[in-house]
């Protein structure tokens, strides 16, 4: 397919995981590509899997300079996005009477202050006609023990990505989220459940999932790019689930 040739496409967070994922699907339709990270070896890796075409910048979304350095780079290199996909986040467990200042702040910075500060300072920056899409999760609908902090930034995200819709529509960006459910990434290591423990919840995840297993960050990138692309051009403000099935339990 060649859906992207012409369209210029930022993704956050996409030098790895479902973000790389989706970064390598659009490139090879013909997109050009930038993508942000925080860690040089992601970083690394991305550059050496896009074409040479592409943007590889780092950026800390849990810096408040951080959107606006972004919307800088970003106009000096390609000037307007043709589409956004704002999916830097990251989740950590913790138990309901451990939760502190610092911890939430964590998450509340990058996941929900990070989201709104980008989309702020990219909006001059979208053309008319263009695509957002904003990274939920199944995690609020779920009620996972040690999850509320994480479900909350992504129940924030859901909400914004709404509101967003009602006010980008008048210039035809449609804006979108999209829900993974258990995908093989890093994601639970990072959550701070490693090893054993990381293998023992995978497979309890699995077992809950009506198709039984984890999907793939390539499954979710094809329904990333469907909504960042014309084939969704009558589609905003809609969540997507890309969950095996698991919030129909």
């Amino acid at each position: 397919m060649t859906r992207f040739i012409g369209r210029t496409v930022l993704i956050t967070g996409g030098t790895s995981g479902i973000g790389l994922a989706t970064a390598k699907r659009i490139a090879a339709e013909g997109g050009e590509i930038i993508v942000t990270g925080t860690t040089e070896e992601h970083l690394q890796d991305a550059a050496n899997q896009l074409p040479t075409n592409s943007h590889v910048l780092k950026n800390d979304a849990s810096d408040p300079a951080a959107a606006q350095q972004l919307a800088q780079e970003v106009k000096e290199r390609v000037g307007q996005l043709d589409a956004a996909y704002l999916n830097a986040g990251f989740g950590k467990n913790m138990a309901t009477e451990d939760v502190d200042a610092t911890g939430f702040d964590a998450m509340m910075d990058v996941n929900v202050r990070g989201v709104a500060l980008q989309m702020a300072a990219l909006k001059p920056l979208m053309k008319d006609g263009g695509a957002v899409l904003v990274t939920s999760s199944v995690a609020p609908y779920l009620g996972g023990p040690k999850g509320a902090i994480y479900a909350a930034t992504k129940a924030a995200c859901l909400a914004m990505a709404r509101s967003w819709a009602r006010d980008l529509a008048p210039r035809n960006i449609r804006v979108n989220a999209v829900a993974p459910g258990p995908i093989e990434t890093n994601f639970f290591e990072d959550l701070g459940e490693g090893g054993d423990k990381a293998a023992q919840m995978k497979k309890q995840i699995s077992d809950n999932v009506p198709l039984g297993r984890m999907g793939k960050p390539e499954e979710v990138a094809a329904v990333t790019t469907f909504l960042l692309s014309d084939d969704a051009a009558y589609v905003t403000g809609s969540e997507y689930m890309c969950d095996g099935g698991m919030t129909l339990r």
